[in-house]
């Protein structure tokens, strides 16, 4: 054996006290790992029942933040977890690694050649498990196993305390509640964008109340997820959370959809009908599109919620109701109001706290993330071994600029996830890793030229990272100024064009004109009422 000198263990003891007081503790806690085990990658997955959620890592790509392990689904994380000690996997092990063509700096099909897991136990607990890999063959091998155990409990000690830390912080109420919350939240709220954090700190600052909350974004961008996480997060979770599509429903049936009906009330009504309104009696009523509803009803609805009282149509008796009142829209309202194709009264009652989501092209560094997640989705419905995407391909999905937002993202994946199953089986793909590359990518607008430019970035970047210093005398741009300057020469040029008529305006940028009216706020171009009819 070749046992950590004790010099190392104190030096590893230290690293972790002086972590869980740092802003980016679970990040350190990784370091302080990989300065003590010398290894190509290491990564700090957090358990929720079956399922284990990287948390920070070093040495893999990027996407895999975004991926979620069910650990019957990975025979290594199967076999770190069924145990209290640590495992070291055989060089030439069959078992199929979570990781394999991950690792940054080898290639796509290179697998990992060394692998070792550490489950972090508190208290007869399985907190998570710390899993350790390299591309040399029988790294492992030779570490004392006692000393593998002190850094195990050491690091879930240090694990228990960090989430601890970071419940308080959140001014969180009791700490199970709230890793019931967080766990929710990792699930499906991807992102660690500066846009998603404060995205993240509104729910949480509004999700405790009975608020109504009007939830504004384009087309795309996960409004009824945040919805999800608002209802989740309040003291309701336990109650229904109930969802209306306003502009699904007729006309003429918005009033027995909402309030209900009794037998006989109009034609086709053959039987008594609850509706939505008391559904979601005691918990969450999601109005999703309520830009959508028509004028004539505007009125009926906003009396319900100011009173919370619903009537049946063709019943005279009116009943109590407990409902919070959760709407999204993908339009801007204020305009809508201003344009009277919106109740004001209405508006100022859905608004009680507006949160706006923010489209995916604000949302800085979450592309990577949010593909790993959907890779790791369709990974298990295609049945697929591991199923990775390409430096080149990850450079191209970061330079477009995502129209349909998230929702588009998937579809994207979700396609080029078939594409490169077929491409596999075509080449008889023996590694068990599935790569997306740009080929498969189909259906991307983008300027030809920016990406070859940014490839060749990334390209130098990997290959040559050790002379970063040579590019010191680049000149330093401003992207997000280069951007905004950009869109608002498109925007101006498309209103001259348009005689100063938005609609119009919209149409040839391809945009909703409630967003348009939003962004060229944003960019300082005011936005006035058409002098023509449109």
């Amino acid at each position: 054996m070749n046992p950590i000198s004790n010099n190392a263990l104190l030096s590893f003891a230290l690293d972790l006290a002086s972590a869980v007081t740092q802003p980016n503790r679970f990040e350190q806690l990784v370091n302080a790992i990989r300065a003590t085990i010398n290894c190509d990658a290491v990564v700090l997955l957090t358990r929720h029942r079956e399922v284990l959620t990287p948390i920070a890592q070093r040495g893999l790509s990027d996407d895999l933040m975004g991926r979620r392990f069910i650990i019957d689904e990975h025979p290594r994380l199967q076999a770190i977890c069924a145990g209290h000690y640590p495992v070291r996997f055989p060089s030439d092990s069959d078992l199929p690694d979570p990781y394999d063509g991950m690792v940054v700096g080898y290639g796509d099909h290179l697998p990992v050649h060394s692998c070792m897991g550490v489950p972090l136990y508190l208290e007869g607990e399985l907190m998570g498990v710390v899993t350790l890999d390299s591309i040399q063959p029988h790294v492992f091998d030779q570490i004392d196993t006692r000393a593998l155990e002190i850094i195990g409990t050491m690091a879930a000690m240090t694990l228990n305390t960090s989430m601890l830390m970071e419940r308080l912080e959140n001014q969180s109420q009791h700490a199970q509640d709230v890793l019931k919350v967080m766990s929710k939240q990792s699930n499906d709220m991807i992102g660690q964008s500066k846009a998603m954090q404060d995205l993240k700190q509104a729910i949480q600052l509004v999700a405790s109340s009975d608020f109504a909350t009007l939830i504004e974004g384009e087309t795309g961008v996960g409004k009824e997820l945040v919805a999800r996480s608002l209802h989740e997060q309040s003291s309701r979770a336990d109650a229904p959370m109930v969802y209306v599509n306003c502009a699904a429903i007729p006309q003429h049936l918005i009033e027995s959809e909402l309030f209900g009906h009794v037998k006989g009330a109009f034609t086709g009504a053959d039987r008594d009908r609850e509706g939505k309104f008391l559904l979601a009696d005691g918990g969450t009523l999601l109005l999703d599109e309520i830009g959508e509803l028509p004028l004539e009803v505007q009125g009926t609805l906003l009396r319900a919620i100011q009173n919370q009282e619903i009537q049946a149509v063709g019943k005279d008796k009116v009943r109590k109701v407990d409902v919070r009142i959760l709407a999204a829209t993908n339009r801007h309202l204020e305009t809508e109001v201003a344009e009277q194709r919106f109740r004001a009264d209405l508006f100022h009652r859905l608004s009680v706290f507006p949160i706006h989501v923010p489209a995916l092209r604000e949302r800085q560094g979450d592309i990577p993330l949010l593909a790993g997640f959907f890779a790791g989705r369709f990974r298990r419905k295609l049945g697929l071994q591991q199923l990775t995407l390409s430096a080149s391909a990850i450079a191209l999905l970061e330079a477009y600029h995502w129209p349909g937002n998230v929702r588009e993202l998937e579809h994207v994946i979700s396609r080029a996830a078939l594409f490169a199953k077929a491409d596999a089986v075509k080449t008889e793909q023996k590694s068990g890793i599935t790569v997306i590359t740009p080929a498969h990518l189909t259906g991307l607008q983008i300027n030809n030229h920016s990406i070859k430019k940014k490839q060749s970035s990334d390209s130098d970047t990997e290959v040559q990272q050790d002379h970063s210093s040579q590019n010191n005398s680049v000149e330093t741009i401003d992207l997000r100024e280069k951007t905004e300057g950009y869109q608002r020469s498109l925007i101006r040029h498309a209103l001259e064009q348009n005689d100063g008529n938005w609609t119009k305006a919209a149409q040839q940028l391809s945009m909703d004109r409630a967003n348009l009216a939003r962004l060229a706020k944003r960019l300082g171009i005011y936005v006035l009422k058409d002098i023509r009819s449109e």
